[in-house]
C-alpha cells in the first residue's frame, strides 16, 4: 500500500465508500448530485460515478495504481464541474448558491490534484507535465481557498438557517454563526494569498470536522428521515478529507510562512 498522509488515507476512504453506496443504491451520491433532469434518466450516471469513486479511491491506495487514479478522478471530476456546476453560474453568475454548488466537488478537485501531483509517474511527467509538480500543488491550494470563500459568504447570507444549526447548548447562535462564516472567508484569503496559509488550511479542515462532530453527527444519531441530511453529512465529510489533503501538502511549510514559497 501506499499512504502519503492521515488525509490521503481519509479521502480514499470516503471515496470508496461514496462508490459502495451508489453501487448499491443506484442513485447519486454526495458531491456527484445534483445534475439536470436531461441528464438523469436512464443515464446510468449514477453507477458510473460509483464505480469510479469506489475504483479510484482504491487505486489511490496502491503504489502502482495511484498514478491512474488519481489522474482518472481528477479528470471527471473537472469533466463534472463543466457540464454540470458552471453553466448554473454562466447562467446567473450573481447567484450564491451556484457558486457554492461548484465549490463543493471543487474541494474533491484540489485534493485529488495535490494527490495526482505527489504520485504522478513517468507517463504524467512526460505527457502531462504542466499538470504536476510544485505549481501544480500551488494551484491545487488556491482553488481550495477559493472554495472557501462561498462557505462563508453562504453563512452570511442564510444566517437564520446557520445559526438554527448551532447546537442548543452553546449560546449566542448568531454570533458562532458570522464567526465561523468570518474564518471561512479569511481562511479562503490566507490560501489564495499566501499568508499563514499551512495554519488557514489546517484550520478550515478542523473546523469543518468540528461541524461534523457538533452538528450532523447528532443529526443523524437522533435518527433523522430527512434524506437532505443524509446527503449533506456526506458531502460534509467530504469535504473534510479534501481539505484535509489540501492542509497535508503544506507539510513542509512553516506555520507561521508569508508568500508563496
Amino acid at each position: 500500500m501506499r499512504i502519503a498522509s492521515w488525509g490521503h488515507a481519509a479521502f480514499a476512504a470516503v471515496l470508496i465508500a461514496l462508490g459502495l453506496q451508489g453501487l448499491i443504491t443506484g442513485q447519486l451520491t454526495a458531491l456527484w448530485q445534483p445534475i439536470p433532469k436531461w441528464a438523469q434518466a436512464g443515464s446510468g450516471l449514477a453507477y458510473f460515478s460509483g464505480f469510479i469513486s469506489l475504483s479510484s479511491g482504491a487505486g489511490l491506495l496502491f503504489r502502482r495504481t495511484a498514478a491512474p487514479a488519481a489522474r482518472t478522478l481528477l479528470g471527471l471530476l473537472l469533466a463534472w464541474c463543466a457540464v454540470f456546476r458552471l453553466p448554473p453560474i454562466l447562467h446567473a453568475p450573481a447567484a450564491l448558491l451556484s457558486w457554492y454548488g461548484l465549490a463543493e466537488p471543487a474541494v474533491m478537485v484540489a485534493a485529488t490534484w495535490v494527490l495526482y501531483a505527489w504520485f504522478a509517474d513517468d507517463w504524467d511527467r512526460k505527457h502531462l507535465g504542466f499538470a504536476i509538480g510544485e505549481r501544480a500543488i500551488r494551484g491545487a491550494r488556491v482553488t481550495y481557498g477559493l472554495c472557501l470563500i462561498p462557505f462563508g459568504i453562504a453563512h452570511f447570507t442564510f444566517i437564520q438557517r446557520t445559526a438554527g444549526m448551532v447546537p442548543g447548548w452553546l449560546p449566542a447562535h448568531m454570533f458562532w454563526a458570522m464567526c465561523f462564516g468570518g474564518t471561512f472567508i479569511a481562511a479562503g484569503a490566507g490560501i489564495v494569498f499566501g499568508v499563514l496559509a499551512r495554519l488557514a488550511a489546517s484550520l478550515s479542515a478542523f473546523q469543518i470536522g468540528l461541524f461534523n462532530v457538533l452538528v450532523w453527527l447528532p443529526t443523524l444519531a437522533a435518527g433523522t428521515r430527512n434524506p437532505y441530511d443524509w446527503v449533506e453529512a456526506a458531502t460534509s465529510v467530504a469535504i473534510m478529507t479534501g481539505g484535509w489533503v489540501v492542509a497535508d501538502s503544506y507539510r513542509d511549510v512553516p506555520w507561521n510562512a508569508v508568500g508563496r514559497r
